[in-house]
């Protein structure tokens, strides 16, 4: 009997512990078009919808979405799925959360974005994210040394978290780097995948899928990249 109820505590506990995730996260499933349709993106170019994702061919796709998914969090979480191909852009914008002011125009000083960096036939991560042009409110953080480069032809996970204090970003779960920043909460906007929101720098490559948590996952929680 004392075991049955230790049991049922850790279930209710680990089901208290979901809800409270699902009141503060979401899931775009970019390998689903009905999913995809339900966002209301914007499409430019000709963008692939395929059962392992939306494929951009790195020169005039994208989909420009109509929200910011981490607007007003104060710590977070920020995942993408992705598989880039060996054969784009050196620098590559992937995926862009842009704020808009009053009037609905982009805040300069104000975004998020992943982004690659190719070198001969490896690919290293760069996470960016900034609330103003004070230097202690804007942190690039790209680590590309042997240790933090890495292969093409498999999908990937890139994540980057803010505790507050300090933005992480990690691939696959093993962290790239870290840097301490204050980033105040982001106003609503927009988001952009396969370019960046102004049209430069467009990724060749697939993107599966991205979650958005208001809180910091740790790194066992994170998304994993399919086989």
């Amino acid at each position: 009997m004392r075991a049955l109820t230790f049991l049922a505590a850790v279930m209710f506990a680990s089901s208290l512990h979901s809800h409270a995730y699902a009141q503060d996260q979401t899931v775009w499933h970019l390998n689903q078009p009905a999913a995809i349709k339900a966002l209301q993106p914007s499409i430019e170019g000709h963008p692939e919808f395929t059962a392992q994702g939306v494929h951009f061919d790195g020169r005039g796709d994208a989909l420009f979405f109509p929200t910011h998914p981490l607007a007003g969090a104060r710590t977070w979480t920020w995942e993408m799925v992705f598989r880039p191909d060996a054969d784009g852009q050196t620098e590559q914008r992937i995926f862009h959360l842009q704020p808009v002011d009053a009037a609905g125009k982009d805040i300069p000083t104000m975004r998020n974005l992943f982004e690659i960096r190719i070198h001969g036939s490896q690919w290293c991560l760069d996470s960016f994210a900034s609330v103003s042009a004070k230097d202690d409110e804007h942190i690039t953080l790209l680590p590309c040394t042997p240790e933090t480069m890495h292969p093409f032809g498999a999908f990937h996970t890139a994540t980057a978290t803010y505790d507050g204090t300090t933005l992480r970003s990690y691939v696959d779960g093993v962290l790239q780097a870290e840097g301490a920043v204050h980033l105040t909460p982001q106003l609503p906007g927009h988001s952009s995948l396969g370019v960046r929101i102004n049209r430069l720098f467009y990724f060749k490559g697939t993107v599966y899928e991205a979650r958005f948590t208001h809180h910091v996952l740790p790194v066992g929680e994170f998304l994993v990249a399919p086989k």
